[in-house]
């Protein structure tokens, strides 16, 4: 290995030790509280290192954003090569979602509480191509097959898309924040979920 590539392997691990960083300090922080100082004393280098990486910690929060929506999304595209009817796919689609975030709870708490006007407007939203566009499309995708099979009755399917997905975000939202309660098995808890959303909207 040249020193160009081994400068470059350095710079990749050392943008991967920031956002690893980042993830639990906003996590412990918060928003609000987080900044690129105490980051910066955290791996015990200046701030204007980190500025070369990323412009600010909304900069910041965004790439963490996009590394979870790249990894959903590749989870989703794996799945969506396997030769299975389109209901199955979107069970095994949410499945995956919630027991990858389930896995990373730091994670989601990041990306789903930290700021929520991240992306901009929502009327911007699918102007950009983002990471987390491209998981939404893709699930909308999921969902358009299993209209046209005749597996749901006839929906407005971006409606459907989002009580949906927000029935997914309810479930790991309870199950990573609730500690005072005895909850059941996650994945008992996704499969009945799953299974009453999906027959209460078949044809």
């Amino acid at each position: 290995m040249g020193f160009k590539e081994r400068q470059q392997r350095h710079k990749e691990e050392f943008k991967a030790e920031i956002l690893e960083t980042a993830v639990a300090l906003f996590a412990e922080e918060g928003y609000a509280k987080f900044s690129m100082r105490k980051l910066a004393a955290r791996i015990k280098h200046s701030p204007t290192t980190i500025y070369l990486y990323f412009r600010d910690k909304d900069d910041l929060l965004l790439q963490i954003c996009e590394n979870l929506y790249a990894s959903l999304l590749h989870e989703m595209q794996e799945l969506r090569a396997l030769p299975l009817p389109p209901e199955q796919m979107l069970k095994a689609t949410f499945l995956s979602y919630i027991r990858y975030n389930l896995a990373n709870p730091e994670q989601y708490k990041v990306v789903f509480f930290s700021n929520p006007n991240l992306y901009g407007r929502p009327e911007d939203y699918f102007t950009r191509d983002t990471m987390s566009n491209r998981c939404w499309r893709n699930m909308c995708e999921t969902i358009d097959a299993c209209l046209k099979s005749g597996f749901f009755r006839p929906l407005d399917r971006d409606i459907l898309a989002i009580v949906l997905w927000s029935a997914m975000h309810g479930l790991v939202s309870s199950l990573i924040f609730t500690k005072d309660f005895p909850m059941p098995d996650p994945d008992a808890m996704a499969e009945m979920l799953l299974d009453g959303l999906l027959n209460g909207y078949r044809a």
